[in-house]
């Protein structure tokens, strides 16, 4: 087999390897909140994961840097929260899930999204091994 064949089978291979972990594997960083949190509109949402307790009400604050049309609108549909986000200014949303689950939010497009993890609080240090009595 001559070099050439060699490199191109690697860097496929590479490849192949690659887009399965980017697509598949990747883990988000979820930002645990217990209060409030904000979250930058720039590009996309930052921190693009949160995890809240259910039960309690707790804020979201959306602050818009990124001057495109797409990111000007922030949906929850599964709040049936839409909320129009003037650019430079916070702009608050309260929740208070009544149940456990993931829910999404998203620009008005529906092009970027973000993730709200709603978790017991109790039962979810009970799974990271730290129960206090």
């Amino acid at each position: 087999m001559s070099i050439d064949k060699v490199l191109i089978a690697i860097f496929g291979l590479t490849g192949i390897v690659f887009t399965y972990w980017f697509f598949l594997m990747k883990k988000d960083k979820e930002v645990s909140v217990s209060e409030s949190v904000d979250i930058i509109v720039e590009g996309g949402y930052s921190p693009e994961v949160i995890s809240i307790p259910y039960g309690k009400t707790t804020k979201i604050n959306f602050i818009r840097k990124d001057p495109s049309g797409c990111l000007e609108e922030v949906v929850l549909s599964d709040f049936k929260i839409r909320k129009f986000l003037p650019l430079n200014k916070k702009v608050t949303i309260e929740v208070t899930p009544q149940k456990e689950g993931k829910y999404g939010f998203a620009c008005g497009m529906n092009m970027f999204h973000g993730k709200i993890i709603v978790e017991d609080p109790k039962r979810s240090r009970v799974r990271r091994g730290k129960v206090e009595g």
